[in-house]
């Protein structure tokens, strides 16, 4: 009995060791690998896990570039928004409500060929540039006067039209106002070039023969929201005069116009400027807007345009 009770045990340790040997033998074997549930086994032992992963580096990389990409964000939206004022006729809106200007349909046929759609939002000039920078907006576009300032906060395009300041006065009392202007009213847009050359913190940079901020050292400013309500002003007697783009002053003042009794007078050069279109600070939309606007002025399109608004001699 005892024999037997050993052979039976020792058939029985013979077997345990088949079943637990085996099993030890596969964690150190070839198929150790391939167990899913092992965090260790799936980073470690893959050959491929180090190469998917510079595969995404590489495609974030590429996605962080696009994204620094003005131009890509914008064609992402498929529009391109226009932050305007009131300002015929660069732009404005006719007597059925329509949007029409020099500005606008120049950026339509830009936006065009851009394959994006332009969407026109009207702001205050004096916060364009906040709301270019908060992306309320993509650009300015609206008879926007090129400065050093500007430059150093905004990218700009090239000029595509050139402008001056002028004086708006009642035609009856333009004599009298030029001749002495100390005590006077003055108003201007806020944050338009004619303040800036009023307050001087857009400085003369010699292509003026009289300094605005000496002419109108004696004067009373009041800014206005606009230049359209600045002539409003002149036009109603609370001020005496405005100082506004010559671009502007020559279309709505005058025989003919809103503002009939008014006259614009450019008579003592303030200094030359020119129109261009800003976008963001280091924006590669200006480039792009700039390769279309040279094709646009080389066959004679901006050209085309300017005619139907008198503005052929304001053409660069």
């Amino acid at each position: 009995m005892k024999k037997t009770a050993k052979i039976i045990s020792l058939v029985l340790v013979l077997m345990m060791l088949a079943l637990i040997l085996p099993g030890c033998a596969s964690r150190s074997g070839s198929d150790a690998g391939t167990k899913s549930d092992s965090p260790v086994t799936s980073i470690l032992d893959k050959p491929d896990s180090g190469d998917t992963s510079g595969n995404e580096t590489g495609d974030k990389s590429e996605n962080e570039s696009d994204s620094n990409s003005d131009f890509q964000y914008i064609k992402g939206k498929g529009t391109l928004v226009i932050g305007i004022t009131q300002y015929p006729p660069m732009n404005y809106y006719d007597k059925d409500g329509k949007l029409v200007g020099f500005d606008t349909e120049l950026a339509e046929i830009v936006c065009g060929k851009l394959g994006l759609k332009p969407e026109f939002i009207e702001i205050n000039w004096d916060s364009k540039e906040i709301e270019l920078n908060s992306k309320n907006i993509d650009c300015i576009w609206n008879g926007m006067c090129i400065t050093e300032e500007r430059k150093q906060n905004m990218s700009i395009s090239i000029p595509y039209m050139k402008n001056e300041q002028a004086i708006v006065v009642k035609a009856d009392r333009e004599k009298e106002i030029l001749a002495n202007v100390d005590g006077l009213v003055l108003t201007a847009e806020a944050g338009s070039t004619g303040e800036g050359k009023v307050l001087g913190t857009i400085p003369d940079d010699g292509t003026e023969e009289v300094s605005a901020k000496e002419f109108f050292a004696k004067c009373q400013y009041v800014p206005a929201d606009s230049m359209a309500k600045a002539l409003m002003e002149v036009k109603s007697g609370t001020a005496d005069m405005a100082i506004v783009d010559a671009v502007l002053a020559f279309y709505n003042v005058g025989p003919g116009t809103d503002f009939e009794d008014l006259v614009a007078n450019t008579d003592n050069n303030f200094g030359a400027q020119q129109f261009g279109i800003a976008f963001r600070k280091g924006s590669d939309m200006t480039e792009k807007v700039n390769e279309i606007l040279k094709e646009l002025m080389e066959d004679g399109t901006v050209a085309e345009i300017a005619a139907r608004y008198g503005l052929e001699d304001s053409l660069l």
